[in-house]
């Protein structure tokens, strides 16, 4: 009699636990249900929950302690990560934001700090699914051994075909535990049956002496384009609208960055994939390190974010070994990193041998109230600062989800910032560097959605459905002449990521005709760019990239109510 109430107690507290599990979910089922209507999709959907809570249920009721521990502690995770990322994003994981995160595992620290509030909120409900699968089910079988053996498999099949048929589409709403560890499955399956290709070899013949002197690529971090005094009147300083008199500078206005989060930016940036054949150029064509070094120039690669020699966004040990000199700042303050990396950059300029270099900027990642120092604090009222100094990336303040006036703020301060990284940046840099025939061309890898519109949510980019601003990016030509001036003007507010890669190859020397076969055209040229970035990165299963034109009129612009005159 003992071991049978014994046994309703465990089973009972065990569908309590799964059952506020699943509640944890409800916000994105309820949005799910308002999408659909009443329709026969509704009803699909909900047969398809039911099954999916059915199989968590039978999880639960697995015999073995090893293998019933081992799915709950992979359903908990996965349960994290999904509810964890749909908190801090308001929106659905996508199969293309789950495949980004992947990529972006080294961000894994900072995506905990930035997102703290959202990933303590979604690791109750994976606690609650840790213990209502994993705890001692009693002594009374509920459900045959074989089912309950059988039901997470059948689970996680069933979402996995489902997905796999669809695209990777059609999670939203569905119990987290299942949407990661299917996201997971497809994963893994794509990588066994669409093995990587190998790397290619430099085949394009450079003529060393059509390469006039330095190529630079400086890469910044999360600049908004209209935030800069360049693109709008409103924006802040930033060293690039009165240059000396010895710097030409080309504005190309308002650009598009090649996607909407810093991986895929800054890879196609170095492998120079283009919208139409970028997943396959960017697995076997060469890197931009690669060409560099086969025309006859020495490689340097100058990273403001990471330290200890760690890599990013794509990069590994293959592609390192076509970079002579690796430059990273282990012990410069996050505030003057960029500074730093401006010295580096200057010391490199007109040092008498011919230098291809990209600069890594650590730029306006949030946090934001610190990477500026304390006297360049110009726009009040601002985030409270002392909390970040040591952070190249941490959360947003907690009220920002709600809170149109915390935005304010964050934007005070990240004009500060940004005058700051770019501004005082470029002032260190046209003071100090000799640009005798050098090539410097400078943009960010994704814009901003910095909520002047007052939505709600926390993100500022790499957003599933994103506003234009997350993909309006600046792009400026840097030289010793005035050739590229007359491109900028004709290509103004028309321009694109994708022409920088063929500009770079031309600038050492490789020829114009045979690099627009490969890669397309450069900023120079005179046809008509799409100027459109690609929110859907991770296009695979075959689903294809959605293009999201960047246009002036759509990017919102600084309020000028923001901050108090001075």
């Amino acid at each position: 009699m003992r071991a049978t109430t014994a046994s309703h107690a465990h089973g009972a507290a065990k569908t309590i636990l799964l059952l506020l599990a699943l509640a944890f979910g409800i916000g994105e089922i309820a949005a799910r249900v308002a999408m659909l209507g009443a329709s026969s999709s509704l009803l699909f959907y909900a047969a398809l929950y039911g099954l999916l809570a059915a199989c968590l249920w039978g999880a639960a009721f697995i015999r073995p302690a090893p293998l019933r521990w081992a799915w709950a502690t992979l359903l908990a995770l996965a349960a994290l990560l999904v509810d964890g990322f749909q908190a801090a994003a308001a929106e659905a994981m996508s199969y293309d934001a789950f495949v980004t995160m992947l990529h972006s595992a080294g961000f894994a620290d900072d995506a905990l700090m930035q997102h703290g509030a959202s990933i303590a909120r979604a690791a109750a409900g994976a606690l609650l699914v840790l213990l209502a699968i994993g705890l001692e089910p009693g002594p009374r079988l509920w459900i045959p051994r074989t089912v309950a053996l059988a039901a997470p498999f059948a689970g996680l099949a069933t979402l996995t075909t489902l997905l796999f048929f669809r695209g990777g589409e059609g999670a939203r709403g569905l119990p987290g535990a299942w949407v990661g560890t299917s996201y997971a499955a497809l994963y893994a399956i794509e990588m066994v049956t669409e093995p990587v290709p190998p790397r290619q070899p430099v085949r394009l013949v450079p003529k060393p002496s059509a390469a006039r002197g330095d190529v630079v690529l400086i890469v910044d971090e999360s600049i908004a384009a209209r935030y800069l005094d360049i693109n709008d009147p409103a924006g802040v300083r930033s060293g690039l609208k009165s240059p000396p008199g010895n710097v030409a500078v080309g504005n190309f206005g308002i650009a598009a960055s090649i996607t909407n989060c810093s991986y895929g930016s800054n890879l196609t940036l170095r492998y120079g994939g283009t919208r139409d054949g970028y997943q396959r150029q960017n697995a076997a064509l060469p890197s931009i390190f690669a060409y560099a070094g086969r025309a006859g120039f020495a490689t340097t690669y100058i990273d403001a974010q990471r330290t200890g020699g760690a890599y990013q966004n794509g990069m590994d040990d293959a592609e390192r070994r076509d970079i002579d000199h690796f430059v990273q700042f282990d012990d410069t303050p996050v505030v003057d990193r960029d500074m730093a990396a401006a010295d580096a950059l200057i010391a490199l300029l007109g040092n008498g041998r011919r230098d291809f270099i990209l600069v890594n900027k650590m730029g306006a990642h949030f946090p934001v109230a610190d990477k500026y120092p304390e006297t360049a604090g110009a726009f009040q009222p601002a985030l409270p600062r002392g909390e970040t100094a040591n952070v190249t990336e941490m959360r947003l303040p907690e009220n920002l989800f709600s809170g149109a006036e915390a935005w304010r703020l964050y934007r005070n301060s990240y004009r500060s910032t940004v005058a700051w990284t770019v501004g005082a940046f470029f002032d260190r840099l046209f003071a100090g560097a000799r640009l005798d025939g050098a090539l410097i061309v400078y943009t960010a890898d994704h814009g901003q959605n910095l909520h002047e519109r007052g939505d709600p949510g926390t993100t500022t980019h790499c957003s599933p459905f994103p506003e234009a601003e997350e993909g309006a990016v600046p792009l400026v030509v840097i030289g010793d002449d005035d050739r590229w001036a007359a491109a900028a003007k004709t290509n103004f507010d028309a321009s694109s990521h994708y022409r920088i890669f063929p500009t770079l190859l031309g600038a050492m020397g490789y020829d114009r005709d045979a690099v627009r076969r490969l890669y397309g055209e450069a900023l120079d040229s005179a046809r008509a760019d799409p100027a459109t970035f690609n929110s859907l990165f991770n296009a695979r299963l075959g689903r294809k990239p959605i293009w999201v034109e960047v246009r002036r009129s759509a990017v919102a612009r600084p309020p000028a109510t923001d901050f108090d005159a001075r």
